[in-house]
């Protein structure tokens, strides 16, 4: 199956999360994707972001390889003169271009979509930023979760406001950006040029509040912290400890639902109680609802309540670690896998959707490391002769890849 985007020239000057995210998905796509690195920090940050059982002497972090998988790497000075004209170059020949830039910062650089424009009116210019075009702050997630208002929500009923351990900001901005780019270039197919695009983290949270948004704009309560709890559902999120020191959370969203619950747990009357009949009722009485629930489900071990509750169709599921998400088969067709200085190294697909007619490119290469692409972009992109592009490396214009 062909991939959808072939043929298509992605150029990433972003870094971080939220526009290597979308650069990997469009190299999922069968685009070509390539990751311009500054040569004063050695390369893309999270290059550095590693936990202490990572290797220190390499290049490529568990981190950075979560969005770099499929990529070319240019590393250059983008401040000096040849360093710009090589950016220049390439955004002639591209159809993307990814920014993460603070707002201001691409103007002083000359890569903002204005001068790039100039020289290819068909690039489809997405820009993320943190909280839009006229404010200056950059945009760390940590602190647009606190704003956005996820943070005070997240965390248990007596404990402090807590910061989710996915940088979920990001995931949603780029969600944001890739929706807009593909309408894009669904708009220049049919006769367009090109467009700015921008996406803020901030907004893309506020955006994705859902419900919890609505119950302070038309119920006019604050959401507070719950724990895993629902504010509208009783029993839906609850966490229950089982027999083995295991957890299980229930997703009981309807009252026949409710009812089979209480049925296989051998209390069918709690069903028939006027305090629990109802889901209105449910979460008026949460509290006593849930510690009736614990006693009777903590009589079995997880796998044992699992399997009762799969048998009727009660929405049920495990809390599972790392280690057991990676062993559903779910998980295991999500994964990507190359082979690194005679190991493997894995990853995650961003791509979560099928489709009978667009394809899916399962095979990507390794994230790179840093620069190992610089010479390969500059001599087969822009026929740099090879003394030219020692030149540039000698310089520190460049970085190809060697001492």
């Amino acid at each position: 199956m062909e991939l959808p985007l072939n043929g298509i020239r992605v150029l990433e000057l972003a870094n971080v999360l939220a526009g290597p995210s979308v650069g990997l998905f469009f190299a999922e796509m069968g685009a070509t994707v390539i990751k311009v690195e500054n040569i004063r920090s050695c390369g893309d940050v999270t290059r550095h972001w590693k936990l202490p059982t990572e290797d220190p002497d390499t290049d490529i972090s568990g981190y950075f390889s979560c969005v770099n998988w499929g990529k070319q790497s240019l590393a250059l000075d983008i401040t000096h003169k040849e360093g710009l004209e090589i950016v220049r170059q390439l955004a002639r020949q591209s159809d993307i271009l990814l920014a993460s830039y603070k707002p201001g910062d691409a103007e002083k650089l000359k890569v903002d979509y204005q001068s790039l424009r100039k020289l290819n009116e068909n690039l489809v210019y997405a820009h993320v930023t943190g909280y839009g075009t006229g404010n200056p702050r950059a945009g760390y997630d940590a602190i647009i979760q606190a704003e956005s208002g996820f943070t005070y929500m997240n965390g248990e009923p007596d404990g402090k406001p807590t910061k989710m351990p996915v940088a979920l900001m990001d995931v949603l901005a780029a969600h944001q950006l890739k929706e807009a780019i593909l309408l894009a270039l669904l708009s220049r197919e049919r006769g367009g040029s090109g467009q700015y695009i921008e996406a803020s983290l901030l907004k893309s949270g506020i955006a994705s509040l859902a419900n919890q948004a609505t119950n302070w704009l038309v119920g006019k309560s604050i959401p507070g912290r719950m724990g895993s709890d629902h504010p509208n559902i009783v029993p839906y999120g609850t966490i229950f400890s089982t027999a083995d020191g295991k957890e299980i959370v229930l997703a009981v969203g309807t009252d026949k639902q409710f009812r089979e619950l209480c049925r296989l747990l051998g209390k069918p009357e709690l069903a028939d109680d006027d305090r629990f009949a109802k889901n209105y009722s449910r979460v008026v009485n949460s509290n006593l609802l849930k510690s009736a629930l614990q006693k009777l489900i903590g009589r079995y071990d997880r796998d044992g309540i699992l399997g009762l509750l799969k048998s009727r169709r009660v929405p049920a599921g495990g809390v599972f670690n790392m280690k057991e998400v990676f062993e559903t088969p779910e998980a295991s067709e999500m994964l990507l896998e190359a082979p690194v200085n005679g190991g493997s190294i894995r990853g995650v697909s961003s791509v979560a959707f099928t489709s009978d007619e667009t394809g899916v490119n399962r095979k990507l290469s390794p994230p790179p490391h840093y620069g190992e692409h610089s010479v390969q972009v500059l001599s087969g992109l822009l026929d740099y002769p090879a003394w030219k592009i020692e030149k540039l490396h000698k310089e520190n214009v460049i970085y190809a890849g060697k001492d």
